[in-house]
């Protein structure tokens, strides 16, 4: 006999009440944990207080931020600690459709334990009864990926409290309090991983608050290689950063024995990626690009997807942006990235369908394209400094990420990065740009590449800047022979390359080379391109600073005056070359004693510039500086000291407070007071400076020198012996140092020091505005 048997289940009477007439009876509550190690969030804290403490029966409060920021430990902090008043307090795992109704089944069987024979929808629908029916509960929602998932459910219990967690930021409604959480404050994560590591005892706990930092004090992160470190007898808070340096994969896995899988930072995060990519996958082509800029301040420009469309691009940011794995700025037009985030979302691995090596690769070449796309085309354009501002700390992040420069158009950003550094002042950290971009072309395109000659001859420019022509020499010097071996010796370039390795011999002091260099260079030039070509009146303008560097003005105010008249022929009286070949025959002449031939050229550069170049131009500022410093020299104090001013406030104001041209004012402005008597103000503007020129240039720098010596001079001139000769040896003992006993700044600095001893009147070298080099 055989046949079709259908199951019955049959329910004790006690367990058909309806929801409705069922009582929550104490020890109800499910709490999956109560955080042991808990800092910090009082504000947090206090405004799910007071969001509770709102009147009105129905309430839903969301906690929301980056995966690993904090949000279920704060949740379960609150919950547990807080005198809300909620009875039962039910925990939710609310990150799908079938976790909310899993925790609705849990409810409804702890309430009523004899319907767990029922199955699981009809569980949930007796749990959505019961909070419909009842007032007075509490349940959190935990990890909400999507607000629809629990819609149903906030919309049929209006009489409870609901707390929601979740890394979405938007979607939520107008009735829902947000509460978003950040990362801890310095203090606080010291104050977690501390209390980890130390549970047990004492422990070594040096390089604690380095490595909160480099974690971004991210809770998460925090705990994680807390519990790595607790475990690990051997290791510490130094050794655990050395470990995330140098195997930065693995230690994103690694945590404490007793720690979940599903609780490390590479799983959180992958867990959204994986909804992201669901969702987008542009999204996460555009987080793997923006982890290679600098975390903060992302200009907007640079989010660019290389595949993507506008409006993909814009889906993008805004999905990253739900997800709180970016932070945009509209009012700032930037972004943020959590340091962490950008980490991990550049660190290969391959396990992860979001970082292949490849993947990532194709990330930073599309960051390095958007930085080209977005550089100035100019380095010395006050109007473009802005935008090179906000572009250096990430040009710096991305150039630095990598070991070697893997492609040219990285080693082209370097180069200009360096010429802005360099135009800045900021001689260090330009040699250091350019000095990647020479070995990177080298690398990759050998030694007689055109662009290489351009490189190593920034770079030795750079060095002539930082007050070290002994290592620009060289570098011109094998310029200079490739380029007649490569191109020729007429070639423009060529020429070029010889004009500028005799500034730089005549930077070093040696003026006699500088002179035959120059001379050569005018002759080729006359004969391979006739007089009247730029690049030979650019030559007789370089002889004759030579010249005037070589104690020789009046043979210098010869060939300026012969240029002079050309460029006026030639190029019109307004052209950038007329206007600084007036400048320097003005100098000419000041420097033979003549302030009253200077003064006129110099107030009719000053003129000319503001007409042409505007009244802010850098060229035009030069010039106003160069007029005072020719009415001081013409015994006009009062005139001088108003003009350098004037111009001291425009310079910080257009330049910066550290850009060099700031500091030459300064300077000027100084000796002007100390000119005028005003030995106060003078010795603060010039101890002012001096500080300013150590910390950009560096101790021993020429301008650093300068600055020295003159500080000295006012010291000596108002009875403080003693301490000028103090800095008068630290020059001598600088230039020795540096440049060698038979320099020309060493000899100065011999005979400045000398002179003190002899306690006669100082004049040393003052810092004046030179005039121009040009190619």
């Amino acid at each position: 006999m055989s046949g079709i048997y259908n199951a019955r289940t049959e329910l004790p009477a006690d367990a058909l009440r309806p929801a409705s007439e069922v009582d929550a009876r104490d020890g109800l509550n499910d709490l999956p944990w109560r955080p042991d190690h808990f800092v910090g969030r009082d504000g947090e804290l206090d405004r799910l207080d007071a969001a509770l403490a709102q009147p009105g029966v129905a309430l839903v409060q969301a906690v929301h931020g980056l995966g690993g920021i904090g949000k279920s430990t704060l949740a379960a902090h609150w919950a547990e600690t807080h005198e809300h008043g909620r009875r039962p307090v039910r925990w939710f795992t609310a990150d799908s459709p079938a976790g909310v109704q899993q925790g609705l089944a849990d409810l409804a069987v702890a309430l009523q334990p004899a319907l767990k024979v029922l199955p699981v929808d009809a569980l949930a629908e007796w749990g959505v009864q019961w909070l419909a029916s009842h007032t007075g509960w509490l349940v959190v929602l935990d990890n909400v990926n999507d607000p629809a998932h629990i819609a149903p459910l906030l919309s049929r219990a209006p009489g409870g409290r609901f707390l929601i967690t979740s890394r979405l930021g938007d979607g939520w409604g107008g009735n829902v309090a947000l509460v978003r959480l950040d990362v801890l404050a310095p203090d606080e994560s010291l104050d977690l991983i501390s209390s980890i590591i130390t549970r047990k005892g004492p422990r070594d706990l040096d390089g604690a608050a380095e490595l909160c930092e480099e974690l971004g004090h991210l809770p998460l992160a925090v705990e994680q290689a807390g519990a790595y470190i607790a475990q690990t007898p051997f290791t510490t808070p130094r050794t655990y950063l050395q470990l995330l340096t140098e195997h930065p994969a693995e230690m994103y896995e690694q945590a404490g024995a007793t720690t979940p899988d599903e609780r490390t930072v590479a799983r959180v995060w992958t867990i959204t990626l994986d909804h992201i990519a669901s969702r987008q996958p542009l999204a996460v082509d555009l987080l793997r690009i923006l982890a290679w800029y600098a975390p903060e301040a992302i200009p907007a420009s640079l989010a660019n997807l290389p595949e993507g469309t506008p409006v993909q691009t814009n889906q993008a940011l805004g999905l990253l942006t739900a997800y709180s794995m970016v932070t945009p700025d509209p009012a700032t037009g930037t972004i943020a990235v959590h340091r962490l985030v950008q980490a991990l979302a550049r660190t290969p691995d391959p396990t992860s369908p979001h970082r292949s090596a490849d993947l990532i690769e194709r990330g930073r070449a599309s960051a390095t394209a958007n930085i080209n796309t977005a550089l100035p085309q100019e380095w010395d354009d006050p109007t473009t400094w802005s935008l090179w501002r906000a572009l250096i700390p990430h040009i710096e992040a991305l150039t630095q990420r990598t070991d070697e420069c893997p492609d040219l158009t990285t080693a082209r950003i370097l180069n200009q990065t360096g010429l802005y550094l360099k135009d800045q002042g900021l001689t260090t950290r330009a040699i250091s740009a350019l000095r990647r971009a020479q070995v990177s072309h080298e690398r990759i395109s050998g030694d007689d590449a055109p662009g290489i000659f351009t490189i190593r001859n920034n770079l030795a420019s750079a060095y002539l800047d930082a007050g070290d022509p002994t290592r620009a020499i060289p570098l011109h010097q094998q310029n200079l022979e490739d380029r007649i071996r490569v191109l020729g010796p007429d070639h423009q370039n060529t020429l070029t390359t010889r004009n500028n390795l005799a500034n730089a011999y005549q930077a070093a002091g040696d003026t006699t080379q500088a002179i035959a260099l120059h001379r050569q260079n005018l002759e080729d030039r006359i004969r391979v391109l006739g007089p009247d070509h730029p690049h030979t009146l650019s030559s007789r303008n370089n002889l004759a600073n030579a010249y005037q560097a070589a104690g020789e003005p009046a043979r210098a105010a010869t060939l300026h005056q012969q240029n002079l008249e050309d460029c006026n022929r030639v190029l019109g009286p307004d052209h950038a070359y007329t206007l600084s070949t007036r400048n320097n025959l003005a100098n000419a002449y000041l420097d033979a004693g003549d302030p009253t031939r200077a003064i006129p050229l110099f107030e009719q550069a000053q003129k000319d510039c503001t007409r042409i170049l505007g009244p802010d131009h850098p060229q035009t500022l030069a010039a106003r500086n160069n007029l005072a410093a020719a009415r001081r020299g013409a015994d006009d104090s009062t005139r001088a000291i108003s003009l350098l001013e004037q111009t001291l406030d425009d310079c910080r104001r257009v330049l910066g407070l550290d850009h060099p041209q700031t500091l030459v004012t300064r300077n000027n402005l100084a000796n002007a007071y100390g000119g005028a008597d005003d030995v106060t103000r003078a010795l603060h503007l010039l101890e002012q400076n001096l500080r300013e020129f150590v910390r950009i240039v560096g101790p021993d720098h020429p301008d650093t020198l300068t600055a020295r010596n003159n500080l000295a001079l006012v010291h000596r001139a108002v009875g403080n012996l003693e301490y000028a000769i103090t800095l008068l040896l630290q020059n001598v003992t600088f230039c020795r140092e540096r440049f060698g006993t038979d320099h020309s700044l060493t000899t100065r600095a011999e005979h400045a020091y000398a002179l003190a001893w002899q306690k006669r009147a100082v004049s040393g070298p003052k810092l004046e505005l030179g005039r121009a080099s040009r190619d």
